[in-house]
């Protein structure tokens, strides 16, 4: 006779008795004949799963003679309080995590059916949990298929077990029991040991925290975290998992030392990626017992489309207690995991740049572990401030890179400099030289034309007639000018040298204007522009030091531009005045003025004015040019003020020159 569906229920069970329900069923597999899955929620541990989810506990289990499932949700319970910190409240559950009782104080409401069709149901809503083309996805679609009601003889073997189960509980909780003091003793101390234990926590992370701030050095960062946190939860094994990257870079080939008190340290070396995955980098373990795990590679097992790698991106951290049941239907990675002697893991992921980087990952290797989450909590810490270690040494490793790439970019533009330098003065003294032999190969026929000029117009063998003195006229014009810009470029390629020194005298500033005026006077009337001195200056302080000469030549340019520039019926205006040290000379015309744009280039070698005033006022653009360098000799300042078809002014200050300058 097949079973009922009728002999389900639903109940408010201690925790302690709702393990031991799954426990029954998982026993109920051994006398089943044919092959029975037995799964629990450890199996949704690695997916994405609800709130509702992560609340409920389950044993499912699958076969063609009996299936059951066993159904719970925790509730909260009236739980006792602690006062920690700044007045903040934490359960005393949550705080105690290392309690192995704790979770046995609290009650779940529990349900236990046998019906086929709410154990198909189940099946179907675990498996949507899971990728449509997964394993365990066709798997769950397979078991849902053979359901079948229980076997007579195997549920009454079932109520056997669970009467059993019953009475001998029963039997126990009548012979124990416990003081109300002792409990409460018990309590505190339980209390009292998990707060210890919190402490300890805080202060190794402190202590990993303070390494990564200390020390720019990775490896050794990475070795020293891994190293304390291993030993601080007694973990067989504790590995950092690397990530492939597009290009590996050259890896680290350092070999730690062999023994580090109870634990053993390796690092890879080269390290090696697998398809889906990357390589274990780091390494420390408990003993020389433990299999090492950085030489290992397995390419079959792990796959890019479980929902577990989204989770690790997403900041999620895996805890596994057991590996045979969470992974029961991936019997591939059970093996490779059972191969490499993995029972429980813990996993961290370390995110870098919002990328998944690597994994912080905790073996235990011969038994199962129930994780608390305060090594949840600790395992999630030190992988942030791993974290925060790569980001740090990235950043180190970038600005010494930037750093080298500075100093090889100075070197090489400190060469092209150096270079630039050699051919400048090259180039310098192929031009001195060249200067000095134009100089000499053409002062010296003009020298001649400007003299036989001169000489045939003031007497000649016979009679000139007009035309023939207006020749004469220009050749000796024309080779003063040519003259007059010989020279200027002259002194302006020996100022720019260097090699043109100032020849301090002193003398009469009254007398200096006065020649200058009398020296333009014959172009200003040919040019029908009035030429006036305005002398502000006492007698008394007519007496300067500077160097006569340039003094003379800066007046002259200034003067000659300004007559060149005024037309006819202007005039030029030269003032001389005396600020504190300094002798001021001032230009003013009632010329046609200079564009503002113009003013900036206005003492650039070889500017002159635009059109249309470039046609009709020729000259080589030398004189300001040369004329600023002058004043700058000297040590002083020249200033402009121009308004164009008005005027332009001219200021220059030249301050008194020490006499032991020459």
């Amino acid at each position: 006779m097949l079973s009922s569906p009728n002999l389900s229920f639903s109940r408010t069970l201690p925790t302690s008795m709702f393990n031991k329900l799954g426990e029954l069923l998982e026993q109920m597999t051994q006398a089943v004949e044919s092959s029975a899955l037995v799964l629990t929620e450890a199996i949704v541990a690695r997916v994405p799963i609800s709130s509702e989810w992560q609340q409920q506990r389950f044993t499912v289990v699958v076969s063609q003679g009996f299936s059951a499932l066993l159904l719970g949700k925790l509730r909260e319970t009236e739980m006792a309080v602690l006062l920690v910190g700044e007045g903040q409240l934490e359960q005393t559950y949550e705080l105690a995590n290392g309690w192995e009782d704790g979770e046995n104080n609290r009650t779940i409401n529990a349900s236990l059916t046998f019906d086929v069709n709410a154990i198909a149901s189940f099946l179907s809503e675990l498996q949507q949990l899971f990728v449509s083309d997964s394993q365990i996805y066709r798997d769950l679609a397979h078991y849902s298929q053979i359901l079948a009601p229980n076997n007579n003889s195997l549920q009454e073997k079932f109520t056997l077990l669970l009467l059993e189960s019953l009475l001998t509980q029963s039997a126990s909780m009548a012979t124990t029991e416990i003081p109300v003091s002792n409990s409460h003793h018990s309590v505190y101390k339980q209390v009292e040991a998990a707060l210890q234990k919190q402490i300890a926590q805080e202060r190794l992370l402190n202590q990993v925290t303070t390494q990564i701030r200390k020390s720019l050095d990775l490896s050794v960062i990475m070795k020293t975290a891994i190293a304390q946190v291993r030993e601080f939860l007694k973990l067989d094994r504790l590995v950092i998992y690397k990530f492939p990257e597009s290009k590996i870079k050259k890896p680290d080939t350092s070999i730690a030392p062999a023994h580090a008190s109870t634990s053993i340290t390796l690092e890879l070396s080269p390290p090696k990626v697998i398809d889906y995955g990357g390589c274990i980098i780091y390494e420390v373990l408990a003993n020389d017992t433990i299999p090492s795990v950085l030489n290992y590679q397995e390419e079959n097992c792990f796959t890019p489309t479980t929902k577990c790698w989204q989770k690790y991106s997403q900041g999620f951290t895996l805890a596994v207690n057991d590996i045979e049941k969470t992974y029961i239907l991936e019997q591939c990675l059970v093996r490779f995991l059972q191969e490499i002697q993995v029972r429980a893991k813990l996993v961290a992921p370390i995110i870098f740049e919002n990328k998944l980087w690597g994994l912080l990952i905790a073996h235990q290797c011969h038994v199962a572990r129930n994780w608390h989450q305060s090594e949840v909590n600790l395992i999630t810490a030190v992988a942030e401030q791993l974290a925060i270690a790569i980001h740090q040494s990235e950043l180190m490793c970038y600005l010494t890179q930037e750093k080298q790439s500075l100093e090889q970019r100075v070197a090489e533009r400190t060469i092209a400099l150096h270079d630039a330098l050699e051919a400048a003065e090259v180039a310098r003294r192929i031009r001195s030289q060249f200067l000095a032999t134009i100089s000499h190969e053409l002062k010296t026929p003009l020298t001649y034309v400007i003299g036989m000029s001169s000489t045939l117009l003031r007497w000649s063998f016979g009679e000139l007639t007009q035309r023939q003195r207006d020749y004469l006229q220009t050749i000796h014009d024309s080779g003063e000018h040519l003259l007059d810009m010989i020279d200027d470029i002259l002194d302006l390629s020996q100022i720019e040298a260097g090699k043109a020194v100032l020849d301090i005298t002193e003398f009469s500033l009254i007398e200096i204007v006065k020649t200058s005026i009398n020296e333009l006077q014959k172009k200003a009337t040919t040019q029908q522009v009035e030429l006036k001195l305005d002398l502000q200056l006492h007698e008394r302080c007519d007496r300067f030091s500077a160097d006569v000469r340039r003094v003379q030549q800066i007046l002259g340019n200034l003067l000659s531009n300004a007559i060149k520039f005024t037309p006819e019926n202007g005039t030029v205006t030269l003032r001389l005045w005396w600020e504190e040290s300094t002798a001021v000379f001032q230009v003013e015309d009632t010329g046609i003025g200079i564009p503002e744009e113009q003013l900036p280039l206005l003492f650039e070698k070889f500017h002159q004015l635009d059109t249309p005033y470039r046609r009709r006022y020729e000259g080589t653009g030398l004189g300001l040019a040369l004329t600023k360098q002058l004043v700058d000799m000297h040590r002083g300042r020249i200033e402009v003020e121009s308004t164009v078809g008005m005027g332009s002014i001219f200021t220059v200050s030249i301050p008194a020159q020490p006499m032991d300058n020459r």
